[in-house]
């Protein structure tokens, strides 16, 4: 009996990811964590905001008690940020950074970063978007460059595979099955790149030659 399998879903979500200024110095060992937890770095920037920067960035904390303090930590010295990227990215980085206050996650959550890296209630070390529109906004502050496309799912990378990569795909791996190659991934790289359809074509222009 022949068990048909769910279609696979195609998505990658993005968050943005902030090593706050008192631990900047920590940024390698907060790199190779990250990147350990399954998430890919997609943009990295190292800047030092104005407050007049972070009370934008940091708008909707505007009016509480705190938000004088806060703009003032997050302007007291260079911050680094990285643009995130893997399956439910937002959940997970939550989740690895841990409560809010390094206090109550030196409690609670002991092997979280906030318990780890963090200090108090406001140097809690390092900053994770809340949900998906807070990741657009973030983002787009801090890599105003960046162009946050949506990424196809389900029907739509089903269709977009079949358009552009399946027909090409097939015929390079019923090549790959007919010669067998010893390193079949380096000779199918090989193949593709050499029978890429999109590939631009070479133009020789015509020589016109001047008449004497």
């Amino acid at each position: 009996m022949e068990i048909s399998m769910p279609p696979p879903q195609i998505y990658v979500e993005k968050t943005l990811a902030i090593i706050k200024p008192d631990i900047v110095d920590k940024e390698e060992e907060i790199r190779d964590i990250i990147l350990r937890s399954g998430f890919t770095i997609v943009q990295r920037r190292k800047l030092h905001l104005s407050p007049e920067q972070c009370s934008n960035f940091y708008v909707e904390q505007y009016g509480k008690m705190f938000f004088p303090n806060l703009t003032a930590y997050m302007s007291s010295g260079p911050l680094v940020a990285m643009i995130l990227a893997r399956h439910k990215a937002i959940s997970y980085w939550l989740e690895l950074l841990g409560p809010n206050n390094s206090l109550v996650a030196k409690e609670t959550y002991p092997d979280s970063l906030r318990a780890i890296y963090g200090t108090d209630d406001l140097r809690n070390a390092l900053h994770g978007s809340s949900d998906f529109a807070a990741a657009e906004r973030e983002i787009r502050f801090m890599f105003p460059e960046v162009i946050v496309e949506p990424i196809p799912i389900g029907q739509a990378a089903k269709d977009y595979l079949n358009l552009y990569v399946m027909p090409t795909l097939l015929e390079g791996l019923t090549k790959l099955c007919k010669q067998k190659p010893a390193d079949p991934l380096i000779w199918l790289a090989d193949w593709l790149l050499k029978n890429n359809p999109n590939k631009p074509k070479l133009c020789h222009p015509l020589i016109v030659e001047e008449p004497y």
